[in-house]
């Protein structure tokens, strides 16, 4: 039975009722005085039951009004925290491509300086014997080339965290080698190439400080003001690039730390 359909029911009820008080005076000839009252009675009882009921009828009908005003509003709340999840979801869609875009974008950077820096072979670098005599770094034994040429093997492959590994562990086996300037330039390439910015500056400023005449040192300083501009540190970039382009002027890395320069806002 449906709501309505109660109250109708209820309300005839009622008006049987009172129908029927108002027909006990004329049955009041009929029957006793006992009965006429018995029977009013039970008519008023038959009607303050359904009285109560309609009362309980209409407190629940109330109560029902607010639940489903609650989960009106519920629904609409619902409806809000999805509008924004999709939101959300659509920022994150951008933001990991434009993480993808910037990806790429370092791993092409990591690759130009590399094939610039690679140009030419060995020649151009303190890895060439006799140059040591230019560092003050005792010139490299074949175990030693065989085991950097080993890790600049593994860098060329992209597989940057075992060229981390290689250089690594060569720096600490050849500490006093005239080819560790140039590990260490790799090293923070590599670090670089899988975002340990704080660690790639720190062997960047390694190789600076043990070399400052060697050929890489200039790209070792443009490298760090990039890791710099990675880590929002525009300052300490700015002062990096400075420092790059008034020590080593001519450079190729100053060319492009002049550009960067002014791009920094």
């Amino acid at each position: 039975m449906t709501m309505k359909a109660s109250s109708r029911h209820l309300f005839g009820a009622l008006v049987l009722a009172w129908a029927g008080l108002a027909a006990v005076p004329a049955q009041a000839q009929l029957f006793g005085d006992d009965q006429a009252r018995q029977a009013i009675l039970d008519l008023r009882q038959r009607f303050d039951q359904a009285v109560t009921a309609q009362n309980k009828l209409v407190d629940e009908n109330t109560q029902l009004r607010r639940s489903m005003l609650e989960l009106q509003q519920q629904i609409e709340q619902l409806r809000g925290e999805l509008a924004s999840l999709r939101g959300q979801d659509e920022q994150f869609t951008r933001d990991i491509s434009q993480l993808q875009q910037r990806q790429a974008s370092t791993q092409e950077s990591v690759d130009q300086r590399l094939g610039k820096l690679e140009q030419g072979g060995h020649a151009a670098n303190a890895e060439q014997p006799g140059a040591s005599a230019a560092t003050g770094a005792p010139e490299s034994s074949g175990a030693e080339k065989q085991d950097y040429d080993a890790a600049l093997a593994v860098f060329r492959k992209g597989d940057w965290p075992a060229a981390q590994t290689a250089f690594a562990g060569f720096v600490k086996r050849y500490p006093a080698s005239s080819l560790t300037p140039a590990a260490l330039f790799w090293l923070g390439n590599a670090q670089y190439a899988t975002r340990n910015y704080k660690e790639a500056i720190g062997n960047f400023r390694s190789l600076l400080a043990s070399a400052p005449n060697h050929a890489k040192a200039p790209e070792a300083m443009l490298s760090i003001a990039n890791c710099q501009i990675e880590l929002k540190d525009t300052a300490g970039a700015r002062a990096t690039l400075g420092n790059l382009i008034k020590q080593y002027p001519q450079s190729e890395a100053a060319q492009a730390g002049r550009e960067r320069l002014s791009k920094l806002k």
